[in-house]
């Protein structure tokens, strides 16, 4: 048999793996970029928050307040427009060093109780990022992110030693696993908490923090294949609770 002859399989086989290979990457190398906020603080919300210290946070420090506050940044000057409003954190800490405090989204049940509950973010997540209202005071910002492995990642925002509003944001590392190989591909980071750290020469006994808007630049493309409403949880959890028709 010819050399030729022989080399058309093979040429076609390396083609059809190709292809395939392709199909798999795809909705990793073609992108639908959008920005989507995950919190406002506006009111009503949908989320309720936990804040909590470290060992040596004051008694009944750190507190918590919504109040009608914005940065200029965002929505202007329009002192009139009353349906702004930012997450307000009083701190208190009895002595110095690295102290923080946790900035917890969470969910009020039928019994009145607030329990932890993560912001999820939609698509794949690329960037993460607020406002932050400083008093110049050096501390440091934190977001905590959960992967669908139940790994906590930390990602610093940056510095607090600023004066008035500022956008804080990170980029999200590409080791952070946001798919996997088997359908459904796409799963999501949660953000569980934002952690405000003290460092241990700058005084702690009486400051306020404000955060707005949180939001995220994310990548919702997904890959269509015949069967793709399967691999959605909700759907299928749907389609399997209704069965067949007896």
């Amino acid at each position: 048999m010819k050399p030729g002859i022989r080399a058309i399989p093979r040429m076609i086989l390396i083609l059809i793996f190709t292809f395939i290979a392709a199909l798999l990457a795809a909705d990793e190398t073609m992108s639908n970029m959008t920005s989507a906020v995950l919190e406002s603080f506006d009111v009503p919300s949908q989320v309720d928050w936990i804040v909590q210290g470290s060992k040596f946070s004051t008694k009944d420090y750190p507190q918590l307040s919504v109040v009608r506050a914005w940065p200029d940044g965002l929505v202007g000057r329009n002192k009139e427009n009353k349906d702004y409003y930012a997450l307000g954190v009083h701190g208190k800490f009895d002595r110095m060093g690295y102290n923080y405090i946790e900035i917890i989204p969470g969910k009020k049940g039928s019994d009145g109780k607030v329990t932890p509950s993560p912001l999820v973010i939609p698509g794949r997540a690329r960037s993460i990022d607020l406002w932050v209202w400083g008093a110049n005071f050096n501390y440091y910002l934190e977001v905590h992110v959960r992967d669908f492995q139940g790994v906590d990642h930390v990602l610093p925002l940056g510095d607090l030693k600023f004066i008035g509003w500022k956008n804080l944001g990170v980029s999200v590392p590409g080791n952070i696993p946001q798919s996997r190989n088997t359908v459904p591909r796409y799963q999501g980071l949660e953000i569980v908490s934002f952690v405000l750290w003290t460092r241990p020469t700058e005084k702690v006994e009486d400051f306020y923090v404000f955060l707005d808007q949180v939001k995220v630049l994310t990548d919702i493309f997904e890959i269509r294949f015949d069967g793709d409403n399967l691999a959605d949880v909700d759907t299928l959890n749907d389609l399997w609770a209704a069965g067949a028709k007896k």
